[in-house]
């Protein structure tokens, strides 16, 4: 048995710049950091030739092509895997909430399968082919960070170029910068789930008419590791996060509503600095950045939402347990 651990992921800018529509013809640059919240994957072998996964449901299959769990599918003929397996998969955290599940759970099976043939693959050949299965094989109309951070973990300014090619820089900043990071941070839950696609289907429709925004979208995500990084500066990226938000809500295509605006404008007057919708919108997760004294009038003020309290996470998927 081999036992996958991959992690989510919290965007702070540049979201939207990673899709093809945008990146093809100029390069596009997303800030975020891998948290540790986990999806675990299992993989064991099977008595018999038949195929079982479990999830939210469970599938008995007799061959690859039977399978319905499309990700799990693809990333078993992605990895040449084909028959005699027990595939489970258990996540901390519910999918369409905005801190790339899809993606997270793509990379997990990869290293999961690999893993179980005894192979070692680099978190770039991770990334790629979870890109390969969601948008190439499946059609998805996603973007491309999510498979990066989930593969390499940590707080990274990935950037998307013409040519298909994705750098990843790991952002240098102080030990003690990233934990006030992590002690001002507030990471609430709208109560809703959304499937992305719809939306960005129609931001991906919308790129040319956008794209200004966008471009100051990604320009925000250097700024913004610039000032965690250069200038250690926590006030100033809560300025900057914020001002991402209100170029990301400016664009519309249901990234935002009234109900979701005055959960933020509440947070805003109770103390938040800054803040944005995780994902493509439309529910999920508000990140929030506040000082620590400041999180109780701000939890008062939202009726005391789920929470989910986070680190970043160095790690990006890796196997954690390996048994025969």
């Amino acid at each position: 048995m081999i036992i996958s651990q991959t992690p989510y992921r919290v965007s702070f800018a540049g979201g939207g710049t990673d899709l093809p529509a945008f990146y093809r013809t100029e390069f596009g640059a997303v800030l975020s950091t891998a948290i540790d919240q986990h999806m675990y994957v299992t993989a064991h072998e099977r008595f018999g030739s038949d195929i079982r996964v479990s999830y939210s449901r469970t599938e008995i299959a007799d061959s690859i092509s039977d399978i319905q769990h499309d990700l799990v599918r693809e990333a078993m003929r992605m990895t040449g895997v084909s028959s005699n397996l027990e595939i489970t998969t258990i996540g901390d955290v519910p999918a369409g909430t905005g801190m790339g599940s899809s993606s997270t759970l793509t990379v997990g099976l990869l290293t999961a399968l690999y893993g179980y043939q005894g192979r070692i693959v680099s978190p770039e050949q991770l990334a790629r082919e979870a890109c390969r299965i969601e948008i190439d094989v499946l059609g998805k109309p996603i973007g491309r960070q999510d498979q990066y951070a989930a593969a390499y973990g940590g707080l990274n300014y990935i950037q998307f170029y013409e040519d298909g090619a994705v750098c990843v820089e790991p952002v240098p900043c102080k030990a003690e910068v990233l934990a006030e990071l992590e002690d001002r941070a507030l990471l609430v839950y709208t109560d809703r789930t959304r499937t992305a696609d719809e939306i960005l289907s129609k931001q991906s429709e919308s790129i040319e008419e956008r794209r200004s925004v966008l471009r100051r979208m990604r320009d925000l995500a250097d700024d913004m590791r610039r000032a965690i990084a250069t200038a250690g500066d926590l006030d100033l990226f809560a300025e900057l996060l914020h001002a991402g938000w209100e170029l990301k809500r400016s664009m519309g295509l249901g990234i935002s509503d009234p109900a979701i605006d005055e959960c933020y404008e509440t947070a805003r007057s109770a103390g938040a600095q800054g803040g944005k919708l995780l994902g493509a919108g439309g529910g999920g997760f508000i990140l929030l950045l506040a000082p620590k004294e400041r999180h109780a009038s701000i939890r008062d003020a939202l009726g005391n939402p789920t929470e989910i309290n986070f680190k970043i996470d160095r790690h990006g998927s890796r196997p954690v347990f390996i048994s025969g």
